[in-house]
C-alpha cells in the first residue's frame, strides 16, 4: 500500500493487486469493504484512494509468461498484468513445525487462527494456548483475549536471558509501549519462556496439548493450540522472476531494487522486521520506481532503525536445536502428501526427497513442509517453478496470448 501511494502521488499509473479479499494484508485485516481495522491502515487506505490507484483484490499472482508480464487468476477470470515497474510486496507466512499430534483438527498457525476469527469464526469461551516464538505471540494472544477467548498459557521457546537482552537493546519508544499495552492486555496470562510443544493430544480433534517447560513435561486441557515458529518470507515470485536470494531473503540494493532491472522488493521478503520497517520500505521503493531517489534517501535512516530491529529479533527468536527432535517416526512432515518422518529420514537432499516421496508436491508447493525440512535437516529447495499457486489448465494454456494491460 505504501509503495503503490507513494508511486502513484508522483503521477506514474499504478494498480496493486492483493491476493486477499481487502487491502491491509494479514496485518490490517480490513471489517469493510473499504476501510482496514486500524486507524494506521485506514489513512494509508485513504491515501491510496486519494491517488487513483486501481485496485485489483482477491487475484493470485501464479505465473510470468514472458518478461513484463504477470498472470494471475481469480476464480474463472484470468488476468494478464503487463508492468514497466514492479514491486513486490509479498509479506511472510507463518512457520510450522512438526510434532505429533500437530495435524489434529483446531491446532492452527497462530496468524492463521486470528486471521480466521477475524474473517468470523467465534471463539468466545474457547480455551487456546498460544505456543512457538515470535512477537506475533503476544500480539494473538491479546487480540483472542479481546475476543472472548480463554489464554491458560503463552509458550515462547526463547529463553528468559535472549528476551531480556532483547528488550535492555530495544531503545524504540514506540515499540516499549506497544509491548506495556500488550502486557496490560495480557494481563494475568502466564507467559512461559524456555517451553514448546512436544504433543497435542485428541481423538477427533484437539484435547489438550503436551509442553516442554524448564525441562519437565505439563499437559494443559484446551479447545486450540495457536502454535507459530516466527515467520518464513514469501519469496516464491521474486525467486521466479529471477531474483537474487540471499540468506533466504530477496536481495536489495539501498532503493529496494533486486538484482533484476525494473523489479523492486519491500516488506517482510527482504528481512522480518514488522509493519514498520515495511512502510518505510515500500516507500522508498515506490518513490525509486518513480524516478524520486532524492525522496527516497530521506527514508534511509529510518530503515535502518528498523533493521536494526529486525536484527534483534532474528538473533532472539532463532530456534532452539532441542526443537529438531520433536517428530516421531510417524509424525506427517508433508501435510499434502502424508510423509511421514522415517520416509524423509532416509534422503540426503530436498530433490531426492521429493522425487522418491513426493514431499512438497502438493497443493501447499512446499511451503509447510519446505521450511521444515530446511530446520530439521537443513535441505535448501532447488528451484521454484510455475503455477507458484493452484490455476486452472485454461489459465495455464492461455497464459501469455492475452493483450496485457500495463501500469508502472
Amino acid at each position: 500500500m505504501a509503495a503503490a501511494t507513494r508511486a502513484a502521488e508522483c503521477g506514474l499509473r499504478v494498480g496493486i493487486v492483493d491476493d486477499n479479499p481487502t487491502l491491509g494484508g494479514q496485518i490490517w485485516r480490513g471489517e469493510s469493504e473499504h476501510e482496514p481495522a486500524e486507524e494506521a491502515g485506514a489513512r494509508w487506505n485513504q491515501r491510496l484512494l486519494a491517488a487513483g490507484v486501481t485496485r485489483l483484490c482477491g487475484i493470485k499472482v501464479f505465473d510470468q509468461p514472458e518478461a513484463g508480464v504477470l498472470s494471475a487468476e481469480r476464480g474463472d477470470d484470468l488476468y494478464e498484468l503487463g508492468y514497466v515497474n514492479l514491486v513486490l510486496a509479498t509479506g511472510a507466512r507463518e512457520r510450522f513445525l512438526p510434532f505429533p499430534g500437530w495435524t489434529l483438527p483446531n491446532v492452527i498457525g497462530a496468524g492463521g487462527l486470528e486471521a480466521m476469527v477475524k474473517s468470523g469464526l467465534p471463539i468466545g469461551g474457547k480455551r487456546v494456548v498460544v505456543a512457538g516464538t515470535g512477537p506475533l505471540l503476544l500480539a494473538v494472544a491479546a487480540y483472542l483475549r479481546k475476543c472472548g477467548a480463554e489464554i491458560p498459557m503463552i509458550c515462547e521457546q526463547a529463553s528468559w536471558g535472549g528476551l531480556a537482552r532483547f528488550s535492555a537493546a530495544l531503545r524504540q519508544p514506540g515499540k516499549i509501549i506497544q509491548g506495556l499495552q500488550l502486557k496490560k492486555q495480557l494481563a494475568g496470562v502466564p507467559f512461559v519462556p524456555n517451553s514448546w510443544p512436544i504433543a497435542a493430544n485428541g481423538r477427533n480433534t484437539i484435547e489438550s496439548v503436551t509442553i516442554s517447560r524448564g525441562g519437565r513435561t505439563e499437559t494443559i486441557p484446551c479447545d486450540y493450540l495457536a502454535c507459530g515458529f516466527h515467520l518464513v518470507p514469501n519469496v516464491e515470485l521474486a525467486v521466479l522472476l529471477g531474483c537474487e536470494i540471499s540468506d533466504g531473503y530477496v536481495k536489495v540494493d539501498e532503493f529496494q531494487q533486486t538484482n533484476v532491472k525494473q523489479i523492486y522488493c519491500a516488506g517482510e521478503p527482504t528481512g522480518i522486521g514488522g509493519v514498520e520497517l515495511a512502510l518505510v520500505e515500500g516507500q522508498i521503493a515506490g518513490l525509486a520506481a518513480a524516478g524520486r531517489a532524492t525522496e527516497a534517501r530521506k527514508f534511509f535512516r529510518e530503515r535502518e532503525k528498523g533493521r536494526r530491529f529486525a536484527r534483534a529479533l532474528d538473533r532472539t527468536f532463532r530456534l532452539r536445536p532441542e526443537l529438531s527432535n520433536l517428530p516421531s517416526a510417524e509424525t506427517i512432515v508433508c501435510r499434502c502428501e502424508d510423509v511421514p518422518y522415517s520416509r524423509l529420514q532416509r534422503h540426503a537432499c530436498w530433490r531426492s526427497a521429493k522425487l522418491h516421496t513426493r514431499c512438497g508436491m502438493g497443493p501447499c508447493q512446499g511451503r509447510i513442509c519446505g521450511p521444515a525440512t530446511q530446520f530439521l535437516f537443513q535441505w535448501s529447495p532447488d528451484s521454484v517453478r510455475p503455477p507458484i499457486f493452484p490455476a486452472r489448465v485454461e489459465s495455464l494454456a492461455l497464459a501469455g496470448h492475452q493483450d496485457p494491460d500495463t501500469t508502472q
